[in-house]
């Protein structure tokens, strides 16, 4: 899967070190994720080595984002696919952020699974005081369907449930 700028590609063993210098334990990229800073490189193998099994058993499809002009990782994107409908999750690290490619990521992937006969409505949630996913989320035409109460921990923020946006698209 690719676009303009960006080549989509699955995650292996050997982008442990990438992750985690350049973003797993950054505070700020990971401020509203749900999952705390790695400490150590062996957590960051542990998330991969989840991501071999998600793929094996198509519970979900996370994907290494790079950059076609020089082949460097940039972030992830991960699609889990349920039935009918489809949620998404994202990040990018801080180095590039605010130069459009998370949208250009974002609609890849919306567009991709609404392309899917079998798949009606894709969606994601962000928290309310996370407005750079909200923007990105509204510019890849997805809608606010409301705010979920209490919806999802995120523990760099909070030790309690966090109200959250949903957003989503529908064909």
């Amino acid at each position: 899967m690719e676009t303009t700028r960006l080549f989509f590609r699955q995650p292996k063993s050997e982008d442990a070190e990438w992750i985690f210098e350049s973003y797993a334990q950054d505070t700020d990229v990971t401020r509203y994720l749900t999952w705390q800073p790695h400490k150590n490189i062996d957590e960051t193998r542990a998330f991969l080595a989840r991501c071999d099994f998600d793929w094996k058993s198509e519970i979900a499809f996370p994907l290494v984002i790079t950059r076609k002009d020089n082949g460097e990782p940039i972030g992830m994107v991960e699609i889990r696919i349920n039935g009918f409908k489809a949620d998404i999750g994202y990040l990018l690290t801080k180095k590039e952020w605010g130069k459009g490619y998370m949208t250009e990521a974002v609609q890849k992937i919306v567009d991709w699974a609404l392309g899917q006969e079998e798949i009606y409505r894709v969606w994601a949630v962000c928290d309310i005081d996370n407005s750079p996913s909200a923007r990105v989320m509204e510019k890849v035409g997805m809608k606010r369907e409301g705010i979920l109460g209490k919806w999802i921990m995120h523990p760099n923020i909070s030790d309690e449930p966090r109200d959250c946006y949903c957003y989503s698209l529908v064909k």
